[in-house]
Order: C-alpha cells, then sequence, then structure tokens
C-alpha cells in the first residue's frame, strides 16, 4: 500500500464514520494528513484527522479515533492499527506492503514525486531581474538557483510555469551606466554615482573597437546614446551567458521601456481611472492605494507630466494578467520589502485578489567566507562578489546547491572551504556521492550476478526487507511527494534540498548494515535481489531530487 492510498483509505473510512452519523463531511486538503511518527515503535504512519474532525461531527476524538483505527485494521496491507493519547492514530504496515514503494518508485522512473495540484494554472514567475549595468552579484546568483528550482517544483506540480526577466533599460541608473563607459574611453574620471571596474573598461574598449572610429569627435549626447546602447547589450548579453552557464534560461525577457513606447502604463492609468481610484492633488496624478491597505496614497504621474517608478510596475502587472496568467510571482531583494505594500494596493485596486494573482517572495543576502573571512570584492566588478566569482571558487553544482538549502528569508553565510571539500561536511558531496553510490552499488551487483527479477522464482519479495535501517529508509523514500508538493505550495524549494540530505543519510547507512552483493562464499538469493531494487529506488529518488534544484546526480565520484 502506498503512502497515497493509505490516505485515500483514512480519507474514506472518516466519511463513514460521517456518513453514519448523518453528516455529509467536507474534509478540507489539510484534514488528512500522514506523517511519520519520531519513533519507529509508534508505526510507520500517523494521523491527527480524528481530532481535526471530531467537533464537527460532534463525537469524542477518542472515540472516533477507534472507529477509523477498526476500519483500517482489516485493509490489505495494514499490519496493525492503534489509537494514542487523546486521538492519534498510529498505522503500521505489512513489511511486504511497506516494501512494495521500492518497486512502484523503480517503476514510476522520473515521474515518482510529481503530482497535480497545479495543473492547469498558468504562473509567471519573475526572478533575478538585475540590471544591465554590471554582472549579476550574490543577491542576484541566490535569486537564479531559487527561482530555478522552484520554477522546477512548481511545474513538478502541473503548473504552467514560464520564468521571465524583468529587462529594467529604462531610468537613472542606465544614464549612470553609460556615462562611467563614456568617461572610461575617454580616460576621464568615473563619474559621482557612477559604475567602476575592470568590467567598465573592457566593455567600454569592446565599444570603441567596435565603432571603428574616433569617439571623441563624436558630439557628447551622440556619444553617450551610443555607449548606452552598445553598452546595454553588450553587459546583457554577458549576463545572460553567466546565467545559462548556471543552468538558468529564461522564457521570456521582458524590456521596461516597451511599457512606455507601446502605451502599456498609459493603458493601466486609464484602467485605474476607469475603476475611479484615481484623482488629481498638487498638479499630480495619485493612486489612492491607502484604500486598498497601502500605508498612504502613491503618487502614479509627478506634476511635471512624468511618470512615477511606479507606473511601469502597475502597467507591467497588469500585462502579465492580460498574457492570461492566473498568478504572479515576483522575487525581490531584502530592499524591497517596503515595496509589498503599495504592490498589492494596485493589485486590489485592479479587482485581484493581494497575495494570490501577486505574490511577492523576500530573500536576504548570501555572505562569502573563506579562510574564516568574508569575501567583499570581486577582481573584476570591483565592489561587489559576482555569480562567476562564486562558480569559479567552487563550481555549477556546489554554488546552486548551496544557494538552495537554505530558506530564502533568512541570511546566508557561505563557506567556500566547505563546500569545495569531498568530504561528508559538504552537503552537495554527501547527496552526490549517495548517487554514485547508488550506481556503483548496481554495477557491482550485475558483475556478480545479482540482478533485478520481477516474475522468476527468485522474483522481487519485498516482505525481506525488514531490517531495521530498510524499514527507515523506507520511510524516507514515502516522504518524496509529500516533500516536493509542500516545498512548491509553500514556495521553499529549500526543503527538497533538506530531504535528499536525509534521504542520503538513510541510504549510507544501509548500504553499511545490508549488502546486495552476497560475500563470495554465499549464493544469491532473492533478498539481494530485492535489495538491488530498493538499491535503484533510491538512485531514482535522488537523481528527481537533484533535477529539482538544478544540480546533476555523477554516476562516479
Amino acid at each position: 500500500m502506498t503512502p497515497a492510498e493509505l490516505q485515500v483509505a483514512v480519507r474514506d473510512s472518516m466519511r463513514s464514520a460521517a456518513a453514519r452519523r448523518g453528516s455529509d463531511l467536507d474534509l478540507a486538503e489539510g484534514d488528512v494528513v500522514l506523517e511519520r511518527p519520531r519513533s519507529r515503535e509508534h508505526g510507520d504512519w500517523a494521523s491527527t484527522v480524528a481530532m481535526r474532525v471530531a467537533k464537527r461531527i460532534g463525537v469524542p476524538p477518542r472515540d472516533l479515533a477507534g472507529e477509523l483505527a477498526a476500519d483500517l485494521t482489516g485493509l490489505p496491507g495494514v499490519k496493525d492499527v492503534q489509537v494514542a493519547g487523546p486521538g492519534f492514530i498510529n498505522i503500521t504496515l505489512e513489511a511486504a506492503s511497506a516494501g512494495a514503494l521500492a518497486a512502484h518508485i523503480v517503476t514510476e522512473g522520473e515521474a515518482f514525486g510529481r503530482g497535480d495540484a497545479l495543473a492547469g494554472v498558468r504562473m509567471d514567475l519573475e526572478f533575478v531581474s538585475a540590471n544591465p549595468t554590471g554582472p549579476i552579484h550574490l543577491g542576484g546568483t541566490r535569486w537564479a538557483a531559487v527561482g530555478d528550482s522552484l520554477a522546477r517544483m512548481l511545474q513538478a506540480q502541473g503548473a504552467e510555469v514560464t520564468r521571465e526577466y524583468y529587462f529594467n533599460d529604462h531610468g537613472a541608473q542606465i544614464d549612470r551606466y553609460s556615462s562611467s563607459l563614456l568617461a572610461a574611453a575617454l580616460g576621464e574620471p568615473t563619474p559621482e554615482d557612477g559604475y567602476g571596474g575592470d568590467y567598465i573598461r573592457e566593455i567600454a574598449e569592446r565599444i570603441v573597437e567596435a565603432f571603428g572610429g574616433d569617439v571623441r569627435a563624436l558630439p557628447r549626447d551622440e556619444a553617450l546614446e551610443l555607449f548606452r546602447e552598445r553598452g546595454v547589450e553588450l553587459m546583457f548579453d554577458e549576463i545572460k551567458q553567466s546565467l545559462h552557464d548556471f543552468g538558468v534560461d529564461f522564457d521570456v525577457y521582458f524590456h521596461e521601456n516597451d511599457l512606455y513606447e507601446t502605451g502599456a502604463v498609459d493603458r493601466a492609468i486609464a484602467r485605474l481611472r476607469e475603476l475611479g481610484h484615481l484623482y488629481e492633488s498638487e498638479g499630480a496624478l495619485w493612486l489612492r492605494s491607502s484604500g486598498f491597505g497601502d500605508d498612504r496614497d502613491r503618487v502614479v504621474i509627478r506634476s511635471t507630466g512624468e511618470p512615477a517608478y511606479i507606473a511601469g510596475d502597475i502597467a507591467y502587472y497588469l500585462n502579465k494578467r492580460e498574457r492570461g496568467f492566473d498568478r504572479c510571482l515576483i522575487m525581490l531583494g531584502a530592499d524591497h520589502h517596503g515595496y509589498i505594500g503599495r504592490l498589492m494596493a494596485f493589485v486590489a485596486a485592479f479587482g485581484d485578489v493581494p497575495h494570490e494573482n501577486l505574490e511577492i517572495l523576500i530573500g536576504q543576502m548570501v555572505n562569502l567566507v573563506r579562510d574564516g573571512k568574508p569575501m567583499r570584492m570581486s577582481k573584476r566588478a570591483g565592489t561587489v562578489v559576482t555569480l562567476e566569482d562564486l562558480v569559479e571558487a567552487v563550481g555549477v553544482d556546489a554554488a546552486r546547491y548551496s544557494l538552495v538549502r537554505s530558506a530564502v528569508d533568512s541570511a546566508l553565510d557561505v563557506d567556500l572551504d566547505v563546500i569545495s571539500r569531498s568530504t561528508n561536511d559538504n552537503p552537495v558531496h554527501y547527496v552526490q556521492y549517495a548517487h554514485a553510490r547508488t550506481g556503483s552499488v548496481a554495477r557491482n551487483a550485475v558483475a556478480a550476478g545479482v540482478e533485478r527479477d520481477w516474475d522468476g522464482a527468485d522474483r522481487f519479495d519485498p516482505s525481506l526487507l525488514t531490517h531495521p535501517t530498510e524499514s527507515e529508509l523506507l520511510g524516507v523514500l514515502e516522504q518524496f511527494p509529500g516533500t516536493v508538493a509542500r516545498a512548491a505550495a509553500l514556495r521553499e524549494p529549500h526543503r527538497v534540498a533538506r530531504y535528499l540530505e536525509q534521504l542520503a543519510g538513510a541510504y549510507h547507512r544501509w548500504y553499511d548494515s545490508c549488502r546486495v552483493i552476497p560475500l563470495s562464499d554465499q549464493p544469491i538469493e532473492p533478498v539481494h535481489r530485492t535489495r538491488l531494487v530498493l538499491n535503484q529506488a533510491v538512485g531514482q529518488v535522488l537523481r528527481n531530487g537533484l533535477h529539482l534544484v538544478g544540480v546533476s546526480a555523477p554516476e562516479r565520484m
């Protein structure tokens, strides 16, 4: 019996108990939850459904738990059901029923762990969106790893996900970038509030070389436009290449400038005006955002006639909704926390649901540590440590895994010395080595004559998986689909990474205790073939999980 089948059985039993009392019970998604008990003495699965539901149908929780236990005890594959405390239900499965999961995983392959909770939902996931004024810094690098992993997990739950990069090619930052490039080309000092670092000089030299003439002969405004157009293009090409090399590619690159050139800003303002949410005061046009939970009203069009920054945000959100996205997710840095109120206000003003049609995920900063000291500057960028610096130091796999394995709403210290080691204290090595070990065991088993047999006399027999480490390992394997579902629902991809470490630990303990290959003086028995299937199941789940966090699953290490 799989966990999903057991959950259905508990749900059906609960509905039957309610029907016996004349109640047409409406069970919520969170009512029937199966959890692994902390102590294996309490069985394979535990449920608090009786305590959650008892009051709704007018029966004491422990009495209701007793009824459910009686129903479940007779099910095939269920060995024992006990009621504990005020109404806990502890379920123990037959060894064969628990062990059958291994064959199920091998049969499901890449599909194991996937679900349909988000089937039919169109989601736009906007992340990184670094300004094309310099290499991607560590904050953007963290969002690249987390955003791509989250997209994979949402897709694993059936969502149609579009990865989107908001290309900021409009505004003062681009002006400062262009001026910095021109100054570098002319040998002038970096402008106040301009950009420094070797990359500015490198790009300026490339623009001069491609121009083929004397940029000094150009009028200042023409020279600035040249360096703006070519400088943004070259920097953004570098950003896209860096992200691609990091395993992150986007479906849409949306240019901020298009919001103004296509009239999207004007259309969004006209829509809010039609809805009655704009008013004029002091020569400016205001959004009545305080009426939708913001701490104050916001200027949309300044008294000068220029759009305020929020005008672009409003237009961009409406554009996404007009493109057919049900939910829009935006991943922002910690310095944007104060933006949430105003963003949710205009979502509500459009008649949408804040935190549903638009979700904001806020990430904290990353600090790199080497030799016990923080790394603070890049050789190339000058003022920040970049994506390229991190990858050069530890490689893509270690970089991505290290950035994904912690909750994004907390600051992260990454010790480069630890994640560079080929030792068990390096989490990515620990997990990847477990996968490589499953491959080694499988290869050695075939060489020794131990092969998977589904139908013969020595076929796979899950009832033989009785060692305590096998029970533990099967218990961890059972948790994978639920872990992926929760990671997607809560927008917390670190849950999958931490799960993989738990699975790797259980596998290493099993490997130390149970043999897939018999000793040289012993015959090959059904238990060896059965354990080979369990070994393959672990390898499959490790591959599936590593794929979700965008990390390779090596066959050899």
